[in-house]
């Protein structure tokens, strides 16, 4: 089995970070959906695994990509902020770009709400904000992402 941790929104903010860093290792992976505010060089020393990490709107300087597309375990990613699909409306757009790239797993940010649904066989991931939570209850969120060496899929959205 493999494990991914998936963040985004962190803003500068960067404590909750590293308290689900504690609480999650070891990792096999850990995706962010971006707005990090210039924190990226610092989560990237700081894990001792692989990283996919996109810019978000309030990436202003940064050298991260604004979307990625990649294969892990069978399954293919298309992982991006979310803001230039218009995530805040409704998902549509970003799954079915997301679906024209061949991803089976799309991952975004933005909204700072967290999203973990399947939609005819797509699943959508958005893990919510660390440090700006806006769902009810405003609990910061992230997403644990297990997938089995027969590529079987398991995810749970936690709160610290």
């Amino acid at each position: 089995m493999h494990k991914y941790l998936v963040v985004s929104d962190t803003h500068g903010r960067d404590q909750n970070f590293y308290d689900v860093l504690d609480i999650e290792e070891p990792l096999d992976g850990i995706i962010h959906c971006g707005d990090f505010e210039g924190s990226e060089g610092k989560f990237a020393l700081a894990v001792g695994c692989p990283v996919y990490f996109v810019s978000g709107n309030n990436d202003f300087f940064s050298d991260l990509q604004r979307e990625l597309e990649f294969e892990l375990d069978g399954h293919t990613f298309f992982v991006t902020h979310g803001h230039n699909y218009f995530v805040s409306m409704d998902l549509e757009s970003i799954k079915s770009e997301g679906i024209s790239r061949g991803a089976d797993i799309i991952i975004f940010g933005h909204t700072h709400k967290p999203v973990a649904k399947n939609v005819d066989g797509v699943y959508l991931f958005n893990p919510g904000s660390l440090s700006y939570p806006r769902q009810e209850g405003r609990k910061p969120s992230y997403l644990v992402l297990s997938i089995q060496d027969d590529g079987e899929l398991s995810y749970e959205i936690k709160y610290l």
